[in-house]
């Protein structure tokens, strides 16, 4: 038998279900792989073996005695560090929090646990979320599995990494304005940003509370269905969790004779223009012409809030940013300093020593955002280009089932090569955060590589709540081309 990391979250059911593996065989193989190749790509900020391997016991021990189980039971996984576990710290990879342990468990967190799934540690992240490479970590810098010498795409680079170097079955990233697309793109995983309200936010440490969505990471579509079932669902403890009532995503994963037949796909022609890499473009039209040849109807459209949406959303974001972050000031929990005056000089210092670079940056930029006298130039400005881009992905949903672009303008960077220019680093973000803006669901395949080897991604966006029919079409593109697998 081949390396157990090797086989997809589908495959390790079955083989955990027929009794051919057993849980503990499985963990104990992911914690060695761990143990053998993180050292260089460094997605975990902590591995809890011990945990695991006994979680991974309890389940060998139910499935023995006949007890019914949960749907990913034994199959492990990972959390990026800013979902809340009461077992292990919850970090969001910055020294304001690098000690703190959350006394809840994040809501997807109980929903992993009630499936039965092996979680093996928290992964690295950009500081609270805030950044396009996992360079922003005060813990240390994340590298892709691909080419060590790149960066792997961020906030959720840790999520990414983790499973294109077969360390997690699968991981849970959030994605505020592309974070878990853009580094699935960049690693060649696939990975979902689910419709707004679609999975619990209760437990995730906020950092745009109206943006951030959790959403899995996983090595194919099938195993990804798996996932969504078991975190997807209304939540009362979120008040902007909806009330759907959603279908089990693996019927969704079935041959259909007719494709692509009878489906409407939309190519927004501002996402094709200057910018964008050549081999990143080719890449992208041939996928495009792929559903074609399914069967589908691929129609050039026109979406032009585009040029509005990077501006819109980091102002958006970072004046939420301001408001959230502000609980952290060194008085009830968190990092707090060593010496101070009195109480302003304790804000002062704990702040400035607690957060890092970008993290001041988006702050500094929102609060300005939000102050008086700036307010309606520039944040209710922005809130109203936000009711725009979501006329404007309506309107096209009127007409059309999906719309397909790229990810990100470029293929994975070299380490460092954008860490001094801010500006050229946020407009990585240009086509993916349009959607987190209307609210959408959007899922990011593989679709090829570059000259260099490194992975391409585009991105399928869909109707809100119409997360079935996304799994659908992104399932019959990979069936198509044969799909990625993780050689070890």
């Amino acid at each position: 038998m081949k390396k157990l990391n090797t086989y997809t979250l589908s495959e390790q059911l079955e083989l955990l279900g027929s009794g051919q593996i057993s849980s503990r065989e499985l963990v104990s193989d992911y914690l060695d792989h761990i143990d053998r190749v993180d050292g260089e790509i460094g997605a975990w900020i902590t591995v809890d073996r011990q945990g695991a391997l006994r979680q991974a016991l309890r389940i060998d021990e139910r499935r023995q005695k006949g007890e019914a189980l949960g749907a990913l039971a034994g199959i492990p996984g990972g959390l990026k560090d800013n979902l809340c576990t009461v077992d292990l710290p919850t970090t969001c990879a910055s020294k304001m929090l690098i000690q703190y342990t959350s006394p809840f468990d994040a809501t997807v967190v109980d929903k992993l646990r009630d499936a039965g799934a092996v979680i093996l540690g928290k992964l690295n992240m950009d500081e609270f979320a805030m950044g396009s490479s996992t360079e922003n970590s005060y813990v240390k810098p994340v590298r892709n599995p691909v080419d060590p010498g790149r960066v792997p795409g961020g906030s959720s680079g840790g999520s990414a990494a983790a499973v294109a170097s077969g360390q997690a079955a699968f991981t849970l990233g959030s994605d505020t304005g592309g974070s878990i697309r853009q580094p699935a793109a960049f690693c060649g995983v696939v990975g979902l940003k689910p419709t707004y309200g679609a999975v619990s936010r209760y437990g995730l440490v906020a950092f745009a509370s109206s943006l951030d969505q959790i959403g899995p990471l996983t090595r194919d579509v099938t195993d990804l269905a798996y996932v969504m079932n078991a975190i997807v669902g209304h939540d009362h403890r979120d008040s902007t969790s909806a009330p759907v009532d959603w279908p089990d995503f693996r019927d969704s994963l079935r041959a259909d004779e007719k494709g692509m037949k009878g489906m409407k796909i939309a190519l927004p022609k501002e996402y094709f223009g200057p910018g964008l890499h050549p081999e990143v473009k080719a890449s992208v039209l041939e996928a495009a012409r792929r559903f074609e040849l399914l069967g589908a109807d691929v129609d050039e459209v026109s979406v032009t809030t585009m040029e509005y949406a990077l501006p819109a959303y980091y102002l958006i974001s970072s004046a939420e940013a301001s408001s959230n972050l502000a609980r952290f000031d060194g008085v009830q929990y968190g990092f707090r300093a060593d010496e101070f005056e009195d109480l302003r000089d304790l804000y002062v210092k704990s702040r400035s020593q607690g957060f890092g670079k970008e993290v001041k940056r988006r702050i500094l930029l929102g609060t300005y955002a939000l102050s008086s006298g700036y307010y309606d130039a520039y944040y209710k400005k922005a809130q109203q280009v936000r009711g725009l881009i979501r006329k404007e992905f309506s309107d096209i949903f009127r007409d059309y089932d999906l719309i397909l672009s790229p990810v990100a303008p470029t293929t994975a960077w070299k380490l460092g090569e954008k860490s001094k220019d801010p500006l050229e680093m946020y407009m990585e973000d240009v086509y993916t955060v349009p959607i987190n803006i209307a609210g959408v669901p959007a899922i990011s395949l593989p679709c090829g590589r570059d000259a260099s080897g490194l992975p391409i991604g585009f991105q399928l966006i869909g109707k809100a709540f119409d997360e079935k029919t996304l799994i659908k079409a992104a399932y019959t593109y990979e069936q198509s081309v044969g799909g990625w697998r993780y050689d070890g």
